[in-house]
């Protein structure tokens, strides 16, 4: 009895969770004449893909934008988190703790306060290079996002480390290598998790990222988040363009669920029981 109680709270659970997804489905294929709020529960009474195209014509380019910024961001952030996860770990110098206790506390500056200096940041460094690469544009959206991501991703790959035995870090050494080869000969190859969890940590975090977009970048280096913003009309609200498009942001997101959801929750757990 006590079963079929569970499976049918599990069943409410998940029929409320997917009750905006229904709506979200329904309503990017209704005529802008039926995409009303007082109808969202109604199934369009003419199916039609209009919303889905406009949506995507006025998306294409953020699209694009946010795949710039996502990709390379995640792989650094990985690789850089992974490094640092490395030496905390396993590598261990003098003031260890002290450093790893640093990077945390970069875990708990919130986006708001810093925005000011970063801006002055990302200015100062187009002047100095003589270039728009920073202020402005893609390249320094990523710096920023990989910057303020190191302290997470140090931690999960650190929490991940130090499940791996000594016994493989010391016949390494004994073996003549040094820190570099042990990482990447050793280390490096059972990685796999920890970097699924950072990727898709990060890329979510970079996929939708709003705040840091409007202040370092322009209307031509927009990611999907802001162009999703800017999605309405001027007298009457197109809904059924804002829920396809709506769904059109979220569809990279659960592709990297779905391709390195596997991975995520061990990579996650590692390193619960011991250090």
């Amino acid at each position: 009895m006590w079963r079929g109680v569970r499976l049918a709270l599990l069943l409410v659970f998940a029929v409320i969770f997917l009750i905006p997804v229904y709506v979200l489905l329904v309503t990017s294929f209704k005529p802008l004449s039926e995409a009303d709020p007082g109808q969202a529960w109604n199934l369009p009474q003419v199916w039609t893909t209009e919303a889905w195209q406009v949506a995507w014509e006025k998306l294409a380019p953020g699209v694009w934008n946010s795949i710039l910024l996502a990709v390379p961001g995640s792989i650094l952030s990985a690789m850089l988190g992974s490094m640092n996860g490395f030496v905390l770990s396993k590598w261990r110098f003098p003031a260890a703790d002290v450093v790893f206790t640093l990077f945390l506390f970069g875990m708990f500056i919130p986006y708001q306060g810093v925005m000011i200096p970063l801006v002055r940041l990302m200015v100062g460094l187009n002047d100095l290079t003589g270039t728009q690469l920073f202020y402005g544009a893609i390249p320094g959206l990523t710096l920023a996002h990989v910057v303020y991501g190191i302290p997470i991703c140090t931690l999960i790959f650190r929490n991940y480390y130090v499940t791996i035995p000594d016994e493989l870090i010391e016949a390494s050494r004994v073996d003549g290598a040094g820190m570099l080869r042990t990482y990447w000969s050793v280390v490096l190859p059972v990685s796999g998790p920890a970097f699924a969890v950072v990727i898709i940590w990060q890329f979510t975090s970079l996929w939708n990222d709003f705040l840091f977009a409007v202040f370092l970048t322009g209307p031509q280096s927009w990611p999907t988040t802001v162009m999703l913003n800017n999605i309405a009309g001027a007298q009457t609200v197109p809904y059924s363009q804002q829920m396809a498009a709506a769904i059109l942001a979220s569809i990279p997101t659960m592709i990297i669920y779905v391709l390195l959801g596997r991975f995520f929750m061990r990579g996650l757990m590692a390193g619960a029981l011991k250090g």
